[in-house]
């Protein structure tokens, strides 16, 4: 086996376990844990880049590991997305609520007053 084959194979077992510890982290929502994750998958493929492997084959599970963890991260996009969005419809149903009269027409509810006074401690 030669250095370069080494190297190689380093570089795949460290991808990979990156990989299983990306997985765990976006199916426990430890989405604080992704940055550095993003940051050290960065560097082990810069550096496979640099020196790729000589069969493109030994790099499929790879390429499906990385597509399973693209389908995890849109996924907890979309979950954040959602949130966002009810949060914001909440956030307007505070200030202010749409409904409609006994004639049919609609006519808007105040929500809270915000006071212009600033508390400080």
């Amino acid at each position: 086996m030669t250095e370069t084959d080494q190297t190689h194979e380093t570089l795949f077992a460290a991808l990979d376990s990156l990989l299983e510890r990306e997985r765990s982290a976006l199916l426990d929502g430890a989405l604080d844990e992704i940055g550095p994750l993003m940051e050290e998958k960065a560097a082990l493929v810069a550096r496979m880049a640099e020196a790729p492997p000589d069969e493109a084959d030994s790099l499929q599970p790879l390429h499906l590991k990385l597509r399973r963890n693209q389908q995890l991260f849109d996924h907890a996009l979309d979950g954040i997305r959602n949130v966002a969005k009810r949060l914001g419809a909440l956030r307007e149903i505070r200030e202010s609520m749409e409904v409609y009269d006994a004639q049919g027409r609609r006519a808007s509810i105040g929500g809270e007053e915000k006071s212009s006074m600033e508390r400080r401690a």
